[in-house]
């Protein structure tokens, strides 16, 4: 049977996997259904059409699933998507999805979301993504693969943030990252490919090189970036087809601009 502590209260309507663990005074509303393998802390409150799959951890009082804190919601159908083995820590917000898109807020899978992450509604966070202490997502942002945020930082509405992209501590980040980058600084800047975390993933030379030239000719040649783009179509069969269509797969659905 699932083990739920016995001052937590779960509606009856609930779906928990028999081996779900809820710790003391959870609280676990009627449309929430949650995978096996799964642990909910002690005071963490989930609630609203919320799917949560296997194996994730779920520290003391965080609070998922509640309503967008956008002021023209106006109660329409929401829900919240979370997939395999994250890791969310003490008092993270994440919030249901709203009408403005497909009212679902996604998460995917093996990220690692640190304390007071805030969430919000219809973000969409890919896989293996690390989430610093204090990361505030505004609503609509999308994160790459891979991608890590320092902690502090800030994300504003409708940004696009690439795979495999790192932000600095305490950034502000008003325009999208373009993938593969590292950024920092106030004003926020591109300053080289993220190497480190690129080698970390076993990255090959061959990849790593037209990597780096894509980066030369974003942020160093002097191009225009519809220049740029046309260039970097031109980079495929050495070695980095994949990453050449990550780039321009993120420059067809970018909408904020470019942090460089």
């Amino acid at each position: 049977m699932t083990r739920i502590h016995a001052t937590a209260l779960v509606d009856p309507r609930a779906e928990l996997a028999d081996d779900v663990q809820v710790g003391p005074y959870a609280v676990i509303g009627p449309e929430v259904r949650i995978g096996p393998g799964t642990t909910v802390g002690p005071h963490t409150v989930i609630e609203g059409r919320t799917t949560i799959g296997r194996d994730n951890r779920i520290f003391q009082f965080a609070s998922i699933g509640a309503i967008s804190q956008d002021m023209s919601y106006a109660g329409e159908p929401a829900a919240l998507e979370i997939g395999d083995r994250n890791t969310i820590r003490e008092f993270c917000t994440l919030n249901l999805g709203t009408a403005k898109e497909d009212g679902v807020t996604r998460v995917g899978s093996d990220n690692w979301i640190m304390a007071y992450v805030h969430i919000a509604h219809d973000c969409r966070v890919g896989d293996h993504v690390v989430m610093a202490n204090n990361t505030t997502l505004a609503g609509h942002v999308r994160l790459g693969d891979w991608a890590f945020i320092g902690g502090l930082t800030g994300v504003h509405q409708f940004v696009h943030v690439g795979a495999h992209a790192m932000i600095g501590f305490q950034g502000h980040v008003a325009q999208d990252v373009a993938p593969y980058m590292t950024v920092d600084g106030n004003p926020l800047t591109t300053r080289a490919v993220n190497l480190t975390g690129l080698k970390r993933r076993g990255f090959s030379a061959e990849r790593m090189a037209v990597i780096r030239r894509m980066h030369k000719l974003i942020f160093r040649d002097g191009l225009t970036l519809q220049q740029a783009i046309e260039e970097i179509g031109k980079l495929r069969g050495q070695g980095g087809d994949a990453d050449v269509q990550v780039m321009l797969d993120f420059f067809a659905a970018s909408k904020r601009g470019l942090v460089r």
